[in-house]
């Protein structure tokens, strides 16, 4: 059950933010929706089904992004096993300030592997104003949206089990 709901809530996330969130004004500067998600994998889930869903999601953001492929996949490995080690020192368990403040980080960090894969890739570029304006609105829109994320996906995940177990339990009688 959590695999297939670890693949449903991957795809979502993918098409949500690859074919809505573009067009939508107000979200066009929104952080990468599968942030929240790889944090939840980190905190939430045990190490063999997270690193198989974020190389998962790694390796389909790699295909249909325009960035140098294993970009996303380096990224979001470097923040899982950051959660991870997180969790190992600290624990966070459902504080809603400590996984706002993960997120939030987890955004954070994935921009600055972008903006330092474009430094190495593109060394005659120079970055705008406009990127450090970009990131501080995406970790914005982090600090008010990553726990509610993480909260659904939470939820989510028990209300399905819950469910199955009981439809299992009332097919068996």
């Amino acid at each position: 059950m959590s695999y297939c709901f670890n693949i449903a809530v991957c795809l979502v996330l993918v098409i949500l933010q690859t074919t809505v969130m573009p067009y939508l004004s107000l979200l066009d500067r929104f952080y990468d929706l599968l942030i929240p998600f790889i944090v939840y994998l980190g905190l939430l889930r045990p190490v063999r089904e997270g690193l198989l869903f974020v190389c998962f999601i790694g390796f389909i953001m790699d295909n249909i992004s325009g960035s140098p492929f294993g970009l996303y996949l380096t990224s979001y490995l470097w923040l899982f096993a950051g959660v991870k080690a997180i969790t190992q020192l600290l624990q966070v368990g459902k504080r809603v300030f400590a996984i706002t403040l993960i997120v939030a980080a987890g955004v954070l960090v994935e921009n600055l592997i972008f903006l330092g894969s474009l430094a190495i890739f593109s060394p005659e570029q120079q970055f705008a104003g406009d990127a450090i304006k970009i990131v501080a609105v995406q970790v914005l829109w982090a600090l008010l949206t990553g726990a509610l994320f993480l909260i659904v996906f939470r939820n989510t995940h028990d209300w399905l089990a819950v469910g199955l177990k009981a439809f299992y339990a009332h097919q068996s009688e």
